[in-house]
């Protein structure tokens, strides 16, 4: 998942053809800390199995994540619906760009069984921008809910959404399906945005979480940013204010990695003791649940994450 023309499934189109003429930016080599083993266990090829046996996408594949081999290990995997393909083309993402194939309406259903298959207690479901869409996928992911609610009624169900921009009444679709936490992520501070985000806008996302808080106030809201793009300290710390006047939830801070050298470059390779440090923060601005480390990625143990933030609300009810 590091090339930027794609050879095996179709040679003649770019993974990332708006990038493929960038010239290269050449990242620090990476600390001992971030180093990863690689996935070859008996619990990852039986993931593995159950995912392509479905027709599914997930974003551990796609994005290239570092603890493919952990969570698949554990039968965690994170679906990405809405295709391997998406409308918008950050700096930071190795998700393929370009015009999407219609929906997959049988989708849902291949989600809701691969969930069973796999015996998922909790289950993370993502997806590509689908700008293209006149909802923006938000009656997709509300039937994909439903049917894992049909099919593991006992299931808990985390989302990671776009951010939904310009389609009016989206989220409301989205809320109305009762997810039990609703992520969508940041990703960087607002002064990045420009250059590692530019399809969206930073106070929409932050509008989009307090939405969120002020339709369902039971749904446990999330959101995630990564480090080592070029921020400033104090940034990453007016982004943990700004998510709090959104009264989110859960806060996730984890080490920006290049997919590529056709990418944004990594700035800094920040150090395991200062992840340390913003969970501090984090925790004394309000936040129920903080996860701040190299290796943290937004559905990293997040069924282990539901159960601590879910004691820690109610804990706070007493």
């Amino acid at each position: 998942m590091v090339v930027i023309v794609d050879t095996v499934t179709n040679p003649l189109r770019p993974r990332h053809p708006e990038k493929v003429n960038r010239p290269d930016s050449a990242s620090p080599p990476k600390p001992d800390w971030i180093r990863v083993r690689a996935p070859n266990t008996r619990g990852y090829a039986d993931t593995r199995n159950i995912v392509k046996s479905n027709g599914l996408h997930t974003v551990c594949e796609e994005a290239g994540c570092p603890n493919i081999g952990e969570c698949w290990d554990k039968k965690h995997a994170t679906f990405m619906i809405m295709g391997d393909t998406c409308t918008r083309a950050c700096a930071f993402c190795n998700v393929k760009t370009g015009l999407p194939n219609a929906l997959d309406a049988a989708e849902p259903q291949h989600v809701a069984e691969a969930t069973a298959k796999l015996g998922l207690a909790h289950v993370v479901i993502t997806s590509v921008d689908r700008d293209d869409l006149s909802d923006g996928g938000a009656e997709h992911f509300a039937q994909t809910i439903r049917a894992i609610r049909a099919a593991c009624p006992s299931t808990t169900i985390e989302i990671l959404t776009p951010d939904f921009l310009r389609k009016e009444g989206a989220l409301e679709v989205v809320v109305a399906a009762k997810p039990d936490v609703f992520n969508h992520n940041l990703e960087t501070v607002p002064s990045r945005y420009l250059t590692v985000r530019p399809g969206a806008r930073y106070f929409h996302s932050i509008r989009l979480l307090q939405r969120v808080k002020e339709l369902d106030p039971t749904i446990f809201t999330k959101s995630g940013i990564m480090v080592g793009l070029g921020e400033e300290r104090h940034e990453v710390q007016q982004v943990m204010d700004d998510l709090r006047s959104a009264d989110v939830d859960f806060l996730t801070i984890g080490q920006y990695l290049q997919p590529t050298r056709k990418h944004h470059a990594v700035m800094r390779y920040v150090p395991p003791d200062e992840f340390a440090s913003y969970e501090k923060v984090a925790y004394t601005k309000g936040f129920l649940m903080v996860s701040a480390s190299p290796l943290t990625r937004s559905s990293h143990h997040a069924g282990e994450d539901f159960a601590r933030l879910k004691a820690a609300r109610a804990a706070t009810a007493r």
